[in-house]
């Protein structure tokens, strides 16, 4: 048997033809090359919670998902669009005496 079971046509005359002809493919899997689909579902997941956070008016520090995780639940706690309504202040560093 040359075809793979969910094969419609089962008249492939190699098991490579028939999933070239399903056009089977890797998700972005060449780490050497730096392709790595679980890298860029983090980094867009990244890009959307940020996308989703300036839409409701917060600007975040960053586009990290803690940067952005932080702005978002500060914002929640307040009531406020943090970066816009407030920030959080650097803390001042003692001077010597």
């Amino acid at each position: 048997m040359t075809c793979s079971t969910g094969c419609k046509t089962q008249d492939h005359t190699s098991y490579a033809a028939c999933l070239s002809d399903k056009a089977v493919k890797t998700f972005l899997a060449s780490p050497s090359k730096g392709l790595d689909g679980s890298t860029q579902k983090r980094w867009d997941a990244e890009l959307s919670a940020y996308r989703n956070a300036r839409s409701e008016g917060i600007q975040p520090d960053g586009t990290t998902m803690r940067k952005v995780t932080e702005a978002v639940k500060a914002s929640d706690k307040t009531g406020m669009a943090y970066g816009r309504d407030f920030n959080v202040a650097t803390p001042m560093k003692a001077e010597a005496a």
